[in-house]
């Protein structure tokens, strides 16, 4: 199964900011749309960064309320790890285990197509394995 398969079933909406809003801002935003992360992006639709509740928490804990009132350019990852729809299940499982993140936005010509969450990751495996497992009872079945 690859990345695109996995868009088309559970949507392509994106939850974005600017580099300008604030760490509260932000903060408010995941509250409200009960969401884990946010992409953030610059002037053209480019992706920047990415700020997650991790961040936000790991913030806080660090430097105290007053980074809440700070540009959410201060606190996000701007070093975005990205895939495409072309990438696997399996690859993009990969890179979410060796980067310990949950979310991954889904980049196609430059242009924010998608995000997949670790909990879209898991339900899509689960979802494989339980097709595995009816075919090889089918198979032991018949054969």
């Amino acid at each position: 199964m690859n990345i695109g398969q996995i868009l088309k079933a559970k949507g392509r909406a994106v939850a974005t900011a600017r580099p300008d809003v604030t760490l509260l801002e932000i903060a408010s935003k995941l509250a409200q749309k009960k969401i884990g992360a946010i992409v953030i992006v610059g002037d053209n639709g480019e992706v920047v960064g990415i700020v997650s509740e991790r961040d936000v928490i790991r913030k806080l804990g660090e430097r105290g309320p007053a980074v809440l009132s700070e540009p959410v350019s201060q606190s996000m990852t701007a070093n975005v790890i990205s895939c495409q729809e072309t990438s696997t299940l399996d690859e993009l499982m990969e890179v979410m285990t060796q980067g310990r993140f949950r979310h991954v936005p889904v980049i196609e010509d430059g242009a924010l197509v998608g995000i997949i969450s670790i909990g879209d990751v898991v339900k899509n495996h689960i979802a494989e394995v339980e097709m595995e497992v009816t075919a090889m009872r089918g198979y032991f079945v018949t054969g």
